[in-house]
């Protein structure tokens, strides 16, 4: 019993290292194909995973039917709670992590996830004539994509990162505004 156990979590961490160094293959090719970071700093926030899906941050758009399906979490009532689900349930479910939640804003629309370890940054290290680049601008898209969904507009950028030398990664999340359905003519 404790044989099929361990391998399913050895299952997982392969799973896990096939796709940090996927990913990290996916990144080296975006240096090639742009000439700057900024390129290949939007290119991860908005089309990375149209080598494999549709258009867009897709994959955010994607991610957010299979985690309500999985996860069987409700509708948030705001936006803290909001954060809650993303750090201790999503975060959890597809990187095996669990970042915490800091620096909330007095109103209350911005606040900090702090990952102390970034799994998509094992072995990875930053060439000197990339430093301007944000090796992990996927998670935001992720994030914006997922989240847009459920008709929250959000801006998610990267503060800190582990990579440029700082202690921990930090992406900072701010509420826009809630997105309004908007139904054809005659229809509701």
């Amino acid at each position: 019993m404790s044989r099929q156990a361990n391998r399913g979590t050895e299952s997982k961490k392969m799973s896990s290292e096939l796709f940090t160094l996927t990913y990290g293959a996916l990144v080296t090719q975006l240096c090639k194909d742009y000439e700057n970071d900024e390129d290949v700093n939007k290119q991860l926030d908005k089309i990375l995973f149209s080598y494999f899906l549709p258009r867009g941050y897709n994959i955010g758009v994607r991610l957010i039917e299979d985690f309500l399906a999985r996860s069987n979490v409700g509708r948030c009532h705001d936006f803290r709670e909001t954060a809650d689900v993303i750090a201790k349930v999503a975060f959890k479910m597809y990187l095996g992590i669990t970042p915490s939640i800091t620096n909330w804003s007095p109103a209350g629309d911005e606040f900090s996830l702090i990952l102390e370890n970034n799994p998509l940054v094992d072995f990875v290290e930053l060439p000197d004539n990339h430093s301007s680049l944000i090796y992990s601008n996927l998670l935001c898209g992720v994030l914006r994509g997922a989240l847009e969904m459920v008709q929250m507009a959000v801006e998610a950028k990267f503060v800190q990162d582990t990579l440029k030398g700082d202690g921990v990664t930090e992406i900072r999340m701010r509420f826009i505004r809630r997105i309004e359905d908007n139904l054809p003519a005659g229809e509701e």
